[in-house]
Parts: C-alpha cells; sequence; structure tokens
C-alpha cells in the first residue's frame, strides 16, 4: 500500500491487521510506550540531528555575532557622537537578539509532525471513522497523514502543513512554528539593512577625516571588516527579504510552498488572508505578533526524559 493508496476504514484496517509489523504488538508495554509518547511529544523540546543542518544554523549564529562586532567595535564605539553610537547600538543589539531569539523557537519547535506509529486498531477506533470514509498512511513513518500533511525526509516525520525544509534553522516549517520563521527572516533582513546604512555613513565619515581616528582598528583592518560586513549585510538582505514575502504570500493565500510548487488543487477550504494572518501568528493584531517571545514557557526547556536517538529527539 503506497503513500497516496487511499481505501475504505473497514478494508484498511482489516489489511493494516495483516500486513503492518506494528499492528502485530505481542507485549502491552510497548503499546503504552507508543500511547504515552503520542499524548507527551507536543510538550517536549524539539531537536533535529542533521549535521548540515547543525552545522548552518551554526554559521547562521556565527555571521550575526560578527555583524554585531563589526557594528558595535569598529563603527560605533569609535563614534565621536556618544548619542550616535548608544542609539544605533541598542537597535542593533535588540534586533539581533529577537533574530536569534525567532531562531532559536524556529528550530526548537515541533513544526506539527504526526506521532510516528500511529496507525494502528486503537488510533482508528478513536477517529470514528464511517464506512466509505478515506484515509491516507504514509508507509515511511506509519502514521495516518492529516490533510495537507507531507513527509519530510530529514525529519523522518510527517509534518502538517509542512511548507519546506530549511537547513540554516534545521527544522522544517510547518504548522506550529511558521509564526518563528517569519519573524527571524523579518529580522535578519532589517538588521541586514541597518549594517548596510552604518557601513556607508562610517564609510563616508573615515573619508572626511583620517581613517586613523574613525577606528581603533587599523584602516586594512576596517576596510577588510567593512567589506565583509557589507557583502554578508547584502547577500543576507536578499535572501531573507525574498523568503519573508513568499512567507507571508503564503499565509496569505493559505498555500504552502510545497503545495504550490506541486500545483495541488486546494481540497479545503481557504481562509482569507486576515483570517490566515490570525492562525499563524495567534488572535488579533497586536505587539505580541512581533515578539518571539510570546508563549514561551520555560517548563517545555526542562528536563523530562532521557534523550533519545534518531533523526530527532526530545528532552
Amino acid at each position: 500500500m503506497d503513500c497516496n493508496g487511499t481505501m475504505s476504514s473497514n478494508q484498511r484496517m482489516r489489511d493494516m491487521d495483516q500486513q503492518h509489523p506494528l499492528l502485530d504488538r505481542e507485549k502491552e508495554e510497548e503499546e503504552e510506550v507508543v500511547e504515552r509518547s503520542f499524548h507527551s511529544e507536543g510538550k517536549q523540546l524539539w531537536f533535529i540531528q542533521d549535521c548540515c543542518g547543525m552545522v548552518c544554523a551554526f554559521i547562521t549564529w556565527f555571521l550575526v555575532f560578527f555583524a554585531d562586532f563589526v557594528v558595535t567595535f569598529v563603527m560605533l564605539l569609535p563614534s565621536r557622537s556618544f548619542w550616535y553610537a548608544v542609539i544605533n547600538g541598542v537597535v542593533f543589539n535588540s534586533l539581533a537578539v529577537l533574530a536569534l531569539a525567532s531562531h532559536l523557537r524556529t528550530m526548537l519547535t515541533d513544526p506539527g509532525a504526526v506521532p510516528k506509529g500511529n496507525a494502528d486498531k486503537k488510533y482508528l477506533e478513536s477517529l470514528q471513522l464511517k464506512p466509505g470514509n478515506v484515509i491516507y498512511k504514509c508507509p515511511k513513518c506509519c502514521s495516518i497523514k492529516p490533510e495537507r500533511a507531507h513527509h519530510c525526509s530529514i525529519c523522518e516525520r510527517c509534518i502538517r502543513k509542512m511548507d519546506h525544509h530549511c537547513p540554516w534553522v534545521n527544522n522544517c516549517v510547518g504548522e506550529k512554528n511558521q509564526r518563528f520563521f517569519v519573524l527571524f527572516t523579518m529580522y535578519i533582513a532589517v538588521i541586514s539593512g541597518h549594517a548596510l546604512a552604518l557601513c556607508g555613513y562610517h564609510f563616508i565619515m573615515c573619508i572626511r577625516v583620517q581613517w586613523r581616528e574613525c577606528s581603533d582598528f587599523s584602516p586594512p583592518a576596517t576596510m577588510m571588516l567593512m567589506i565583509f560586513l557589507c557583502m554578508e549585510g547584502l547577500l543576507f538582505l536578499t535572501f531573507t527579504a525574498i523568503m519573508f514575502c513568499t512567507q507571508l504570500h503564503s499565509i496569505c493565500n493559505d498555500e504552502t510552498e510545497i503545495e504550490r510548487l506541486r500545483n495541488e488543487k486546494p481540497t479545503w477550504e481557504r481562509r482569507t488572508r486576515w483570517a490566515g494572518l490570525r492562525s499563524v501568528f495567534g488572535g488579533q493584531p497586536s505587539l505580541l505578533w512581533m515578539s518571539p517571545f510570546a508563549g514561551l514557557r520555560l517548563s517545555s526547556f526542562l528536563p523530562k526524559r532521557t534523550w533519545r536517538g534518531g533523526a530527532e529527539f526530545s528532552v
């Protein structure tokens, strides 16, 4: 039975009894472990054990800290204007903190993973399916796939409303963490533009005065650091601005990137633009939409069980 195959609920239950190894459990303890995992996964810390994703996430943090170093120690602290340095330093560092917090929330939030191994008789009975109802099963993670869910080969899970897997946040962008990904791209685009503006102003100021007076570093070192920062700012500004606009377009049209690329015809009732924004950001429009700390519970980061192996683990 393939991933996209369908059949009536009664026939599916008979086939699953005969073919699926998870349905031939002989020990009651194994069923209890699966059930406990199904009910508690959403409350655990989510992290994908992918080498490429972890390297990309580290590079992201390194580049943000590099930009902060150049802005703070090369351009702002040597400035003759006290308020210019203070105001721009506070603004830039505040935006950097919001960007990194959004990155963490995107990376450590369950994107909407469907529990593994829920394609058993007990779960099917809980769905109270009527004869003739059609359901879909993913053979890769042995789960009943909800509508608009797609399997991610890196996360090794089916993800609800999966938009795409982003290595820079080492996670999928899906139903539960899309808001933090949108904030991450927005704040990175803003600090990139801010850094480029500061580089342009600092370069003009250094031309008007002697280079040794506009920076505590040597002129060659100052020039090289500013060139690298400009290259980084241009690259990240372009990339994140495009991603930010793409995400907003997807949210307003109630269509994920996968659905758009596959040109899937909607079988669901599309939300209006405001309804789509409210479903992603939560509630009525407010400043909380801009905060990656909204809804954060420290209890979710406290250890609850031992670490598990596999593509993802929870604590």
